[in-house]
Parts: structure tokens; C-alpha cells; sequence
């Protein structure tokens, strides 16, 4: 089983490091290609009109100077990497209902998905005040693809899976349940200040459609969510 793992925090991130942990529960050869820096809410951009620089950070590790999406692409069509499996994560903070559209983590995922690979975007919702277990969370993970990886599932199509936010307690999955997207949109507001107008609403403040990955999630269940390009 190889493995293509790539993210939006960057190639530093904790969340990265949680798949890698993932990935050795589960006897499964891991290739990493992830943005150098910070790609938080980049949504689905590629760079087409200027060079990519790709740092080497190690055997099987590289850094790109660019997007997620570009990462994926970069892996297959430069780096010549031949996954069975793309993975997405793991994001620090939710991918859920509107920020689907928003978010780098889920367009790499559907970047692989558009190329006929089978991907996940991979997500830990965030709590303010709560620290996060990545340890737990890569044993979540693992045990999650342990179910999920095996199932059929249309062409096309990729899982979005939102981890819930729990006190530290013991390492066993919580409840998954299979949802869709939320439709209702993100809460909105700014404050204006001297340099402008600062986005003020919070994230934890927003709908919870019943019985979407919001409401599953916030639940403090596993949000899963099959996905189409």
C-alpha cells in the first residue's frame, strides 16, 4: 500500500505527523508532498504561470512552494509518485458544510479524485481551550481507514471526515456517522477598525443543520461524508 500524504498547514504540522503516525499503524508506505508554508483557505488554486520550487526534506519528503492542489499535481505528473491512496490532513480545525468549497485540505483530495484516485480529507475539529491529542487522533485515523479504505465507492468520488474536539480520555473511536454537508452558510460578521473591516464570527457559533457534518461533528461524533467532484 503506498501512500501519497499531503495537507494545507504545511509541512511542519502536527496534523501531518499524525498521518505519518497513522501510516506505521498500519504497515503502509508513506510519501509526503506538502506546501512549504501555510495554505489555510486556499481553496481549490493551482499555479500555472510561474515556477514551483520543490525542496527535498528527506527520503520521501518534499516541500513545495505552492498549494495543495499543486501538490498533488506535482507528485504525479513531476515527482512520479504512484499512490493507491491520497490523503488529505490532518487539518487543524473543522472542514465542514460551506468550508468544503473554502478549504486547500479537501481540494487535494478532490484534486486526486478529478486524476481516479481514491482520497480523503482528513480533519480535527478545534476547540478553544482544549488541547489536541494527535497521538489519539492517529489512531482514530488508522482506525477509521481500516474501515472506510476497503468499501467500494462510485468513480469520482472522495471522503470528507471531520473529527470531533474531546476532553483526553481513552483512544477509543468515537461514533461515526455518515452525513452530509450542511447547507446553511457560515455565521458572518466583521468589526471596522482603522485598517479596514477584521472577520469576527465564530466558527463555533455557526448553524447546526440537523443531521449534517456540523451537527454530527459539534455532536462529538465522526462527521463522514462521501463527496463527488
Amino acid at each position: 500500500m503506498r501512500v501519497l500524504l499531503t495537507n494545507d498547514d504545511g509541512i511542519a504540522a502536527p496534523g501531518l505527523r499524525a498521518l505519518e503516525d497513522a501510516m506505521t499503524q498500519l504497515g503502509w508506505e508513506s510519501v509526503i508532498v506538502a506546501p512549504a508554508t501555510e495554505q489555510s483557505m486556499c481553496g481549490h488554486r493551482v499555479t500555472t504561470h510561474h515556477p514551483l520550487k520543490v525542496e527535498q526534506h528527506g527520503t520521501h519528503r518534499h516541500a513545495v512552494h505552492g498549494t495543495p492542489a499543486d501538490c498533488v499535481r506535482i507528485a504525479l505528473f513531476a515527482l512520479d509518485v504512484k499512490p493507491d491512496l491520497v490523503l488529505s490532513g490532518v487539518n487543524a480545525g473543522g472542514n465542514l458544510g460551506q468550508d468544503i468549497v473554502i478549504s486547500g485540505t479537501v481540494a487535494a483530495a478532490r484534486e486526486a479524485a478529478y486524476h481516479g484516485l481514491r482520497s480523503f480529507a482528513l480533519s480535527h475539529y478545534m476547540i478553544n481551550d482544549l488541547a489536541v491529542d494527535w497521538r489519539r487522533t492517529a489512531s482514530w485515523i488508522s482506525g477509521i481507514l481500516r474501515e472506510l479504505h476497503p468499501q467500494t465507492q462510485p468513480p469520482r468520488t472522495y471522503w470528507n471526515i471531520n473529527l470531533p474536539h474531546l476532553p483526553a480520555g481513552p483512544n477509543e473511536l468515537p461514533p461515526r456517522i455518515v452525513c452530509r454537508p450542511a447547507l446553511s452558510p457560515l455565521n458572518v460578521s466583521y468589526a471596522k477598525n482603522e485598517h479596514g473591516f477584521t472577520y469576527t464570527a465564530s466558527y463555533a457559533q455557526r448553524p447546526r443543520d440537523p443531521g449534517s457534518d456540523v451537527d454530527v461533528c459539534f455532536g462529538g461524533s465522526v462527521a463522514v461524508s462521501l463527496l463527488d467532484v
